[in-house]
């Protein structure tokens, strides 16, 4: 600790972060899920307020989702693929396709074409989400060996009124049919609600928490894992809710 500044100085933030992650890692090879404190994100990402407010901004520049409309949820959102080199930290933006999830994964959309606009040059650009990959690329390495990984990234902004509640997951428990499963939390206003399991194939709750700070990392094993969200819904039944939150899944490339 810099007893002149009250920060960690270069030295004991690496420190810092490497057992952060090394917790992460841990508990996914053992247990299959970690939720990672916001405190222990922000030094991995070395992100400050400055750096955060940026990278949230985004999210004011989402598109309508018109799958999820159809079964009456408002959901905002757009999509990319990346290459992640987690020897060298070498992230690669991929072109822009359809998404498809894969067959016995996910009820409502799995082998469905799913056309999402891109994500913004400013988005792909921003040093925040590029070090978010990175984190999570070295924490897969727990579960799995990638020369690349394949890294899908979906931020959202589910969006609740009086008149209905915000579904950030309307098909229920499900996979994703990756390895690495991850939703970062990246700010919440007006809503209650919004909580995140993480089940065992059997059923059993293996984590479940309430993602209220922003920064805070939830991930896991979705080899062997099922997750869902409960819906959301106003404080203030006057004003509409809506959740922000990063999901980001990982394969072997």
């Amino acid at each position: 600790m810099d007893t002149d500044t009250g920060f960690l100085d270069p030295a004991d933030a690496n420190a810092a972060a490497r057992s952060a992650e090394e917790a992460a890692r841990s508990a996914l090879a053992g247990t299959g899920a970690y939720l990672m404190p916001p405190a222990d994100v922000l030094t991995c990402l070395g992100a400050d307020a400055s750096s955060w407010a940026h990278f949230a901004a985004h999210w004011q520049d989402l598109t309508e989702d018109e799958y999820a409309a159809r079964r009456g949820t408002r959901r905002l959102r757009r999509y990319g693929h990346f290459s992640l080199a987690p020897v060298t930290g070498e992230l690669r933006l991929l072109p822009h396709t359809v998404f498809v999830q894969p067959d016995n994964t996910n009820p409502l959309y799995e082998s469905v074409d799913r056309h999402f606009d891109p994500l913004t040059g400013a988005f792909v650009a921003d040093p925040v989400l590029r070090r978010v990959l990175g984190l999570l690329g070295r924490v897969a390495g727990a579960l799995d060996v990638a020369e690349w990984w394949s890294v899908k990234v979906h931020p959202f902004r589910v969006v609740a009124t009086a008149e209905g509640g915000g579904e950030p997951t309307p098909e229920g428990r499900h996979r994703d049919g990756v390895t690495l499963v991850s939703s970062l939390l990246v700010g919440r206003d007006n809503a209650t609600g919004g909580e995140s399991t993480v089940y065992s194939p059997e059923g059993d709750e293996i984590l479940s928490a309430t993602l209220r700070e922003p920064a805070s990392l939830l991930v896991s094993d979705d080899r062997g894992t099922l997750h869902g969200v409960s819906p959301i819904r106003p404080v203030d039944a006057a004003l509409p809710a809506h959740r922000d939150v990063l999901v980001t899944t990982l394969t072997p490339g």
